[in-house]
């Protein structure tokens, strides 16, 4: 019978009392699981936003607009190398629950801008600037309602109407936007700013924000106070940031993702910890008859110090495996009903790793105590115990 066999079979000796722990285990991972995805997701513009990229919004909020004339002002300055803007639509297809994120842009500066980032066939490029009704499909927006290049599809407004009070414009789709690197959303639909901004009835030369990308990320901060000093006291005062910080703030809305993932799951690993720690304890003391034969029979302490802590190993592992399934399984789930709140939903490489080094660390934790007290027992006093 091999050490694998033994620790087995002491752990589950007590199939009930195992069965709780690993529940107990399963509820912790599962919920770390889903957390961290969803922290992940939150983040991830965080972790995409290029160093010398700056946005500039409407300091009052940034739902509120700006001139266009900003573009051409903010294009001329020192120190910027390129320059976009875009304007929120409010977009949905068919019904208003089937919501979409869709940007008015100015087609052949938002190219420039984005070309790290998306990956567009140069026809489609070329359609883009020429249509007038030409919409850009992100790969994920074009799967999911089976769109292809060549359809025409209506997209309406919950926010704006055309000066003939319909709600509803119709798009040419001219091309597919792909991602250029694996964590980008690409669940969007772009379209041109001057069909847009002819057609509206109201807030006609206005834009939501602009993207700007200076000569290098050094003169970020001389950028940012050119830009805010520029348009200081004027009817339309800006607040310009990094793209990073941009990101961040708009997440910072929704909530600290992070310290809720901290707090929740901290909670439930000190629970565990107390909850295990002490079941395995009293779970050597009962078997400290049997640990002291062990030795007896010539078993050496380390060897029994390893049969110990591969019980709280094994414990941990079982329970957090089965619990990153579930978790696994819950954010697959969830993936295309919250793709427009929170895109790019999964349970990644990184996660997993994190979750078994928890694993391993929970296991040690808990089993440590139990296991130096197996190693220090002495064979008269294990034999002596009832």
């Amino acid at each position: 019978m091999n050490d694998f066999v033994l620790v087995f079979k002491n752990l589950f000796r007590r199939k009930l009392r195992a069965g709780l722990m690993i529940f107990s285990i399963f509820i912790a991972f599962a919920i770390f699981g889903v957390l961290a995805s969803f922290e992940r997701a939150f983040n991830a513009g965080q972790e995409l936003a290029a160093a010398d990229r700056l946005v500039t919004v409407n300091k009052i909020n940034f739902t509120q607009p700006l001139p266009y004339s900003y573009y051409g002002r903010i294009a001329g300055m020192e120190g910027v190398k390129r320059v976009t803007f875009a304007n929120w639509f409010g977009g949905y297809y068919q019904d208003p629950k089937q919501f979409l994120i869709t940007f008015a842009v100015e087609p052949r500066s938002y190219m420039d801008v984005m070309a790290e980032e998306f990956d567009i066939a140069p026809d489609a490029q070329a359609a883009f600037v020429r249509t007038r009704t030409a919409a850009l499909v992100g790969e994920t927006v074009a799967n999911k309602y089976g769109w292809k290049v060549g359809d025409r599809v209506p997209l309406s407004s919950s926010i704006f109407s055309q000066k003939n009070g319909a709600r509803s414009w119709d798009f040419d789709v001219v091309g597919i936007i792909k991602p250029k690197k694996p964590l980008i959303d690409t669940n969007f639909v772009l379209f041109q700013y001057e069909y847009f901004n002819e057609t509206r009835s109201f807030a006609k030369d206005t834009i939501g924000w602009l993207v700007l990308q200076t000569t290098s990320p050094a003169i970020n901060d001389k950028v940012i106070k050119t830009i805010d000093e520029t348009f200081a006291n004027s009817p339309f005062e800006t607040a310009t940031d990094t793209e990073k910080a941009f990101n961040k703030a708009f997440m910072a809305q929704l909530g600290n993702i992070a310290l809720i993932v901290t707090l929740v799951v901290g909670a439930a690993f000190v629970t565990i910890l107390m909850i295990v720690g002490n079941t395995m304890m009293m779970a050597i003391r009962e078997r400290s008859r049997e640990i002291a034969v062990l030795k007896a029979l010539g078993f050496p302490g380390g060897r029994v110090l390893r049969l110990v802590l591969g019980e709280t190993l094994l414990l941990a592992l079982i329970g957090g495996l089965a619990g990153l399934g579930a978790a696994a399984l819950v954010t697959t789930a969830m993936r295309e009903s919250l793709a427009n709140f929170v895109p790019g939903l999964a349970l990644n490489a990184q996660i997993v790793v994190l979750a078994l080094a928890l694993m391993v660390a929970l296991g040690l934790a808990t089993g440590l105590m139990p296991a130096v007290n197996a190693l220090r027992l002495k064979v008269a006093a294990g034999l002596g115990r009832g």
